[in-house]
């Protein structure tokens, strides 16, 4: 059997009980959201065409030591490698909408209709059935590719960087196009006013940033100091400062829906299983698809992943400006947050364990 060796990334500490910190996180927020509400308002209330600023400064510190250990001849190469982008594109935008659109629609329209509560007013005045809701908000979800935190998830799974990179850049250009068009045809509106300041400006803090921060950065460090300083002495320096970011982030966006998730823990769960059903479903069939179109693991791993993971601040984002942020919509898509880090956290140890399943050992030495 081929032997392809890899750089080894060793887990450090808080990626080791990177699980534990997620749900102490989890339950610092929601304690906070409960106990201070004031203090979430506030800080909600600090954005710029609805992107919160101080989720956006976390999720900043977050892909900050991701970016820059990228190396961008790699990039380049992997750009000419089509097969998993167009895995992902296809994933993304001819199957995951409509998926979740018939899942939602089974397990909240009818399967669980009658243990979810009656009706909302809206935005807008109008009144509309809750489970209705509930199903825009997985619809908002599912037409929104991750481009942010996936990065985090090939990281973790020892994927290939420069190919994600490339694949976010790809997936975040397309939601400006795609994004409003099945959002309308799914949510069956006349019309869908997005936000189109809000995902512009999202894609710009969440990728160009810290994209555009990591890369000069890389090489005013290499130029100055060498290639060995770099990855011996200032990545080790910045090997926790990503994991940190994303726990605090965790504190403040469940510090925002505290109150609602204390009380309606039947109807989280309730939402939670077809957001579930739907993660593990599209990473399979990416993951599946790859092994077939024989892939390696290195970029099959990624481009199933990109696919499972949701751009949860937009979706929060584009439910609020559309449905208000006490609607369901809006709870739906902070339940996608709710289960977003375990769920993918337990696909990036099922990615590890699968490995040999791609024709090749990994071999991650060093």
């Amino acid at each position: 059997m081929k032997k392809t060796v890899y750089p080894k990334r060793g887990l450090s500490f808080f990626e080791r009980y990177l699980t534990i910190w997620v749900f102490i996180c989890i339950a610092v927020g929601i304690f906070l959201g409960k106990i201070a509400p004031e203090v979430a308002q506030t800080l909600d209330g600090i954005s710029v065409a609805n992107v919160s600023i101080p989720i956006a400064i976390c999720l900043f510190f977050m892909m900050y030591p991701i970016m820059v250990k990228i190396d961008f001849a790699e990039v380049v190469k992997a750009g000419k490698t089509p097969k998993p982008v167009m895995l992902t594109l296809g994933i993304n935008w001819l199957v995951k909408p409509f998926t979740m659109y018939f899942i939602a629609t089974f397990f909240l329209g009818y399967l669980f209709k009658d243990f979810l509560p009656g009706t909302e007013i809206v935005k807008d005045g109008a009144q509309v059935e809750l489970y209705r809701s509930y199903i825009s908000g997985a619809i908002l979800l599912g037409i929104a590719p991750c481009t942010a935190m996936v990065l985090m998830w090939s990281y973790l799974s020892k994927g290939n960087d420069g190919l994600t990179l490339v694949m976010v850049a790809i997936n975040s250009l397309t939601m400006l196009l795609l994004y409003g068009l099945l959002g309308g045809f799914l949510l069956r509106l006349n019309e869908m006013p997005i936000p189109w300041a809000t995902i512009i400006l999202s894609v710009l803090i969440y990728v160009a940033l810290p994209l555009a921060a990591g890369y000069f950065s890389r090489r005013w460090i290499i130029s100055n100091k060498g290639r060995v300083w770099f990855e011996e002495k200032f990545l080790h320096f910045l090997t926790p400062v990503s994991i940190a970011a994303l726990l605090v982030t965790l504190v403040l966006l469940f510090s925002f829906k505290g109150d609602v998730i204390i009380e309606q823990p039947q109807t989280i769960f309730l939402i939670a299983v077809p957001l579930f059903i739907q993660t593990c479903l599209i990473f399979a069939l990416g993951y599946i698809i790859a092994k077939l179109i024989k892939l390696k693991y290195r970029d099959a791993a990624p481009a199933a992943m990109i696919g499972a993971s949701n751009h949860f601040e937009v979706a929060i984002a584009t439910s609020a400006m559309l449905f208000g942020l006490n609607s369901g919509a809006s709870l739906a898509t902070v339940v996608g947050v709710l289960i977003e880090v375990p769920v993918m956290l337990m696909l990036v140890k099922f990615c590890l364990r699968t490995r040999g399943w791609f024709g090749q050992e990994e071999v991650f030495d060093g």
